[in-house]
């Protein structure tokens, strides 16, 4: 494995712990107090979480060549992700 390569995979599993542990804090708040925003964030981290993952996999299976591809669906879920993020953040309950 080249040294970016290796990179890649430890920015990548840096991003999938922070949000895991965003997640995980999202639900634990909604299992108290039932808000609807905290379970809106936890999906939303997840979609994140989850694009992160799967680029990352699906970089190597591929071995990197369709980057184009791979970086347009990240950012479709990634982007979906951040709406629900935001969405529990702007909407009152």
């Amino acid at each position: 494995m080249q040294t970016i390569e290796l990179l890649y995979v430890v920015f990548s599993a840096t991003l999938a712990t922070a949000g895991l542990s965003m997640v995980g804090i999202a639900v634990r708040a909604y299992s108290r107090t039932s808000r609807q925003a905290m379970f809106h964030l936890s999906i939303g981290f997840t979609l994140i979480v989850a694009a992160a993952i799967a680029t990352t996999v699906s970089a190597f299976v591929t071995e990197f060549e369709q980057t184009r591809m791979l970086l347009s669906v990240n950012y479709l879920i990634t982007t979906v992700g951040y709406l629900f993020v935001i969405y529990s953040i702007t909407v009152e309950e």
